[in-house]
């Protein structure tokens, strides 16, 4: 009985090892090359193998300014002050959701929410927040601010099967995310908590309220 609890034991710490290791080795990667799929990516194409994926990688100077600024304004406004977690935020959040008894507010930062889009899966759970601490804690080590906002940019869910803010912009506006304009930067930063409904729901009451939010604060986004 010991002798199996003790071959379970090192079998388990042996899979936790080699995920660390390939999150270090992907994280190694892509210092330096452009992320071609995520894991949230491959979870939308194997749900449904007919509908592919749209995306297409974009550099950060290919990128408008302006939606560098409305995604910091929507989703992270301290990003260029933490290492990955803004406790302040996660507590505000916290507060936020107990008092409505229901989850409406999200304490994650942009790193943490890239941690998940490239290694995990959505489904809540303490395993999945423990993994999606260490990768965070990892990248934010091993890769500049810079290199996090322009891999984020290029592979959050802008839509049904539509993944970073090339494909998005071509979608929504039938040009290239370089010529963006800042209302439509704001627009694209707006959906982002629920993509797939807004993408339908392009006059939701809860989007105006964001489009508002956002284009009061864009203006003091810090970007690298």
């Amino acid at each position: 009985m010991k002798a199996l609890i003790v071959r379970t034991l090192l079998l388990v710490v042996s899979v936790v090892l080699l995920i660390q290791l390939w999150i270090f080795a992907s994280l190694t990667w892509w210092r330096t090359h452009p992320v071609e799929t995520t894991m949230f990516m491959r979870l939308d194409y194997w749900a449904d193998t007919n509908t592919p994926i749209q995306h297409e990688w974009r550099d950060y100077d290919q990128i408008s300014d302006y939606m560098k600024q409305a995604i910091i304004a929507a989703e992270d406004g301290k990003f260029m002050q933490h290492q990955g977690f803004d406790f302040e935020g996660m507590q505000n959040a916290l507060s936020r959701n107990k008092d409505q008894g229901k989850v409406v507010a999200g304490g994650s930062t942009i790193s943490q929410q890239l941690a998940k889009n490239l290694f995990l899966y959505n489904q809540r759970s303490f395993v999945r927040k423990g993994q999606e601490a260490v990768a965070t804690f990892m990248m934010e080590r091993m890769w500049s601010k810079q290199r996090i906002l322009e891999v984020y940019l290029n592979s959050v869910e802008f839509g049904d099967n539509i993944y970073g803010i090339e494909a998005a912009t071509q979608y929504y506006f039938g040009k290239s995310s370089r010529s963006l304009t800042r209302e439509q930067a704001v627009f694209l930063a707006s959906i982002l908590p629920n993509p797939k409904y807004y993408q339908q729901h392009r006059n939701d009451s809860g989007l105006n309220a964001r489009k508002r939010m956002i284009r009061k604060y864009m203006r003091y986004s810090q970007i690298p």
